[in-house]
């Protein structure tokens, strides 16, 4: 079995002019960013390159429209290289858009037409919690199916991945908590995934470690402690996405995808939704394997009893910093209990193959009916 693979190579600088003076954007580049991140960062360096702002093609999370319509504009440009600085949204629109893109990009996500890399691709995150520079996981809403659906293959791959925590500075208190929840949660599901092995095991439990102190000092002394911590929640991001890009994610991602498609949740505020609730399932069902080490990791940083309830302790801890919902309150109705079980069921087998232990329609069932 593959042990470990990281493919992007990876830079650390601590601020985007160091970035900007080793790589040195220019005209050859086409960068895909927002403009509340292009005003700080690359206008007081006087950078001449290609740009596209990508709120001006809609809000919210990555559309199959969305990307079909930037890529209609990226035409105007001739460039080499592509250079996502963003977010989540904006890194995995630009694993596609490195692509030889079709003219409707859903045929992508659904197998119809073959990916083909055209163009480099250098990412730089702003968030502390996709690990999106490392994997080749790209997630994006597909309209015409009504659905939400990744696409994981070599060609979309970053090339380079650049982390720079300067960059996270500007991140609102809501996302960098739920970013960074995701991050956690790419950590945990990786590390119980069958296809774990003692190198992202190490990334995984790294990342863990990372993210709860941190979390730790800011339950204790306020949110905006969080800004003595960047490097490290930037770290373990970083960490987790190398963990999660060999090992998968599983049922808490798989299920989370359900209201993020229909409500347009957040990525990140979605799995938040589902993460103890499916490991509160899988300790049920398979108490004596592996997840006995995954509760005693929590156990040890919450300080609690290991054999108590520590997905409900935790779930507490996470309180502190944001509060979760039921989902009713995002919209969701009674009778999208079934309809949301068969959907993940139906959508999401790449994500459920990798579960600590199989769930079967009635327990994915039971996980939206405790939340609902």
């Amino acid at each position: 079995m593959q042990a470990l693979r990281v493919v992007p190579k990876i830079f650390y600088y601590e601020t985007f002019k160091e970035f900007n003076d080793e790589f040195k954007v220019g005209m050859d580049d086409l960068v895909l960013t927002n403009e509340w991140l292009y005003t700080p960062y690359m206008k007081p360096l006087g950078i001449e390159t290609n740009v596209i702002y990508q709120e001006k093609f809609g809000a919210g999370e990555p559309s199959d429209e969305m990307i079909d319509a930037i890529a209609i504009e990226m035409k105007k440009y001739t460039f080499d290289r592509i250079i996502a600085f963003g977010g989540g949204t904006i890194v995995d629109i630009c694993k596609i858009l490195a692509l030889d893109v079709p003219e409707k990009s859903v045929d992508l996500f659904t197998g119809a037409v073959a990916p083909v890399k055209k163009k480099k691709l250098v990412v730089v995150p702003t968030t502390c919690g996709t690990g999106s520079e490392v994997t080749n996981v790209a997630i994006a809403e597909l309209k015409s199916l009504h659905t939400k659906k990744g696409i994981a293959v070599d060609e979309t791959y970053p090339d380079i991945a650049v982390l720079v925590p300067e960059t996270i500075n500007g991140l609102p208190y809501k996302f960098f908590v739920t970013s960074s929840v995701d991050a956690l949660i790419h950590a945990i599901e990786s590390y119980l995934s069958p296809k774990a092995s003692p190198f992202t095991e190490m990334y995984s439990l790294e990342a863990i470690k990372m993210i709860m102190k941190g979390y730790k000092e800011i339950v204790t002394k306020g949110e905006d402690e969080r800004f003595k911590y960047l490097k490290e929640f930037v770290l373990a991001s970083n960490y987790a996405g190398i963990a999660f890009g060999n090992a998968g994610c599983a049922a808490v991602h798989a299920l989370s995808y359900s209201i993020g498609g229909a409500f347009h949740v957040p990525h990140g505020e979605a799995n938040y939704q589902f993460f103890t609730e499916v490991f509160k399932m899988y300790a049920r069902k398979d108490p004596n394997g592996k997840i006995v080490k995954a509760t005693k990791i929590f156990a040890d940083e919450l300080g609690c009893d290991p054999n108590g309830d520590v997905y409900g302790e935790l779930e507490t801890f996470l309180n502190k910093l944001i509060v979760k919902k039921p989902l009713k309150d995002y919209g969701m109705v009674e009778a999208q209990i079934d309809e949301f079980t068969d959907s993940t069921i139906a959508n999401q087998q790449r994500l459920l193959g990798n579960n600590y232990v199989f769930l079967d329609r009635d327990e994915i069932r039971e996980i939206f009916a405790n939340l609902y």
